[in-house]
């Protein structure tokens, strides 16, 4: 606690907003209703105006369209579209509707236009204070051709950052908003509500975390498939990877480089071109079953996709089969980093190979790589391509919107594109979202790389 404490004193901002409402002289406080006065007031005539023009123009946008956004977020609408006998045309006319889904958009993105605004009114705040007492101590006041050039000196982090940063906040962080605001409305075609739809509270959540129906009951069977498919898709895939490297590795193997090349082979070839195939061979008409038959040991095709067990010990062998190239080429080079010395000094000791293993290999390889299992973990439970080509989640039962070997990921596609559950798959994405923090968080505090950041702060 000191150590942040002294990390604030040490980067205090002197420029505050709190001290310029407080502080700050009549110029600067005006600044708080017309923005840009302070600068003004003080020489810095272009940047004041341009702070005057951003609040002009978004006062402008509330008054036009803002308002409205935020009153139809609010509400979210609810005139459908009716059909008019016009008397003078002597025909039907229809009056246009309200479209909810473009004012939860609208409303969306009036939110963070205001948010915009307030980080906005927040720098005139601080560029106005700033102005004032650099010209009361004295100090040069940079013109506006001064402050433009920093951009590209003392500030370039700042013109770096703002195209992605802008980038982000549209296309990644409005949308998921969005998606968010979607899982407390009725948005599905149940009850027809894709065109209408209002605000539910916690509703959904409540229908898919409870037992009660069928989609609560679907979510929990598919979060118990997807947590074990994670825990068996990372940890075998990186147990045999780990194995294979070493067997590899070893001083009396030949030829490494041509063992190793054989085993990326199948990561050469394009995993859906891979995945389909297998999906092809595995079939009940496949070739794996009519060469087991035409050599008489099976008498019957084997249920390798049709039976909910057999489908889900064949996903997990498939993916072995994709996936430890990629562990065994990950481990190679952190294996041929373990100092030798360690090894001579164990054998010298007594100590046979499974104690080598286990008191010196295991223990470093996880402490490199806990950051990439992490990682290997939250990609298996997104996982989709595997099981979706694969599988397609089935065999799914009568009456049930997800299969045997769907998973969270899968399960959310069949939702949204597949039966237009909107709002459930919104609450779904949620609940992955939460799941997978949870587990990377514990995963992480409960690691090596985590313990050895905080011995060293």
């Amino acid at each position: 606690m000191a150590i942040w404490k002294k990390k604030a004193k040490q980067f205090d901002e002197p420029y505050k907003v709190s001290k310029a409402i407080t502080k700050g002289n009549a110029a600067t406080k005006l600044s708080m209703i017309i923005m840009g006065f302070g600068n003004i007031a003080h020489k810095q005539v272009i940047k004041g105006l341009l702070f005057l023009a951003m609040e002009a123009a978004y006062i402008w946008f509330m008054v036009t369209s803002g308002i409205t956004n935020l009153e139809h977020f609010i509400t979210l609408g609810g005139n459908a579209q009716e059909e008019v006998w016009n008397e003078a045309k002597g025909i039907y006319e229809y009056t246009a509707g309200d479209m909810t889904l473009l004012f939860l958009l609208y409303g969306v993105a009036t939110v963070f236009l205001t948010g915009l605004f307030i980080v906005t009114w927040r720098a005139n705040m601080k560029s106005a204070y700033e102005a004032e007492c650099r010209t009361k101590e004295g100090k040069h006041v940079n013109s506006f051709r001064e402050d433009f050039k920093k951009l590209f000196d003392q500030k370039l982090h700042w013109t770096l950052l703002t195209p992605p940063i802008t980038g982000i906040l549209v296309f990644t962080i409005l949308p998921l908003v969005f998606m968010i605001c979607m899982a407390f409305t009725s948005y599905s075609k149940v009850g027809d509500h894709l065109t209408l739809f209002n605000w539910v509270g916690l509703k959904n959540f409540a229908t898919v975390l409870g037992m009660g129906n069928t989609i609560g009951k679907t979510f929990w069977s598919v979060l118990g498939w997807t947590l074990v498919w994670a825990v068996f898709a990372t940890f075998l895939n990186y147990i045999l990877g780990m194995l294979l490297a070493i067997i590899i590795n070893r001083r009396t193997t030949r030829i490494k480089g041509f063992w190793r090349f054989c085993f990326m082979l199948s990561a050469a070839v394009p995993q859906f071109v891979s995945l389909l195939l297998m999906r092809s061979m595995l079939r009940e008409s496949g070739l794996i079953n009519v060469m087991l038959q035409n050599a008489g040991i099976i008498n019957s095709p084997l249920p390798f996709l049709s039976d909910p067990t057999w489908a889900r010990v064949t996903v997990i062998i498939v993916n072995l089969w994709i996936g430890i190239p990629f562990t065994m080429m990950q481990v190679t080079g952190i294996l041929q980093n373990i100092p030798n010395d360690l090894y001579e000094a164990a054998k010298v000791d007594g100590a046979n190979s499974v104690t080598i293993f286990f008191k010196i290999t295991l223990p470093y390889m996880l402490f490199v790589t806990t950051p990439y299992l992490i990682t290997t973990f939250t990609g298996n439970i997104n996982n989709f391509n595997v099981i979706f080509l694969l599988t397609k989640g089935e065999p799914v039962p009568v009456g049930y919107t997800a299969g045997k070997t769907d998973l969270l990921v899968t399960w959310l596609y069949k939702l949204t594109v597949d039966q237009q559950y909107f709002n459930v798959g919104a609450v779904v994405g949620i609940l992955t979202f939460v799941i997978l923090a949870i587990v990377s968080l514990v995963t992480y505090r409960n690691s090596g790389s985590y313990k050895n950041e905080e011995g060293f702060q």
